[in-house]
């Protein structure tokens, strides 16, 4: 059970890459995985939607697996809330696309990554207060909201 947490939680072991950040490899693998999903809309919105939920709930067991077993809580090597947080910022793909999808892709990126980092309020307080599993990820949604509300802004004047 451990390996397939250790696989699960690193994102098929993107975690365990050191050329550059893993939550920062791990957030454009998960735009170069889910971006051609909702771009060709491969599947329904409704479909996406019920993924990502599973995807949530694996992730909240499996990270609690991985980190029982390793001693630690939010490591480096998990990198599955950022995909989460990715996959929350396009599941609002449809209302925030700006001028042409790979512009609105790199706006995704770099904002999604500007807040995963600076940790603005209220994912401060989860990532110093909430030691669980949930914790590791909510911080990850948050910052994914705000790059879904900042887009939506943005695209209000496109």
């Amino acid at each position: 059970m451990i390996k397939l947490a250790n696989f699960f939680v690193s994102l098929s072991f993107a975690g365990y890459i050191k050329i550059i950040p893993p939550g920062t490899f791990a957030s454009f693998l998960s735009i170069v995985i889910l971006f051609p999903i909702v771009e060709y809309k491969i599947i329904s919105l409704d479909i996406f939607v019920i993924v990502f939920i599973v995807i949530f709930l694996l992730s909240l067991f499996f990270i609690n697996k991985f980190s029982l077993n390793t001693q630690s809580h939010d490591s480096k090597i998990i990198v599955i809330d950022e995909f989460l947080g990715i996959y929350l910022i396009l599941i609002f793909y449809d209302q925030i696309k700006i001028i042409n999808p790979y512009v609105t892709i790199v706006l995704i990126f770099i904002l999604f990554r500007f807040f995963d980092i600076l940790k603005i309020f209220p994912a401060n307080i989860v990532d110093k207060k909430l030691k669980s599993s949930f914790g590791v990820i909510l911080d990850d949604l948050i910052a994914g909201i705000y790059t879904t509300i900042i887009l939506y802004i943005l695209n209000a004047f496109y």
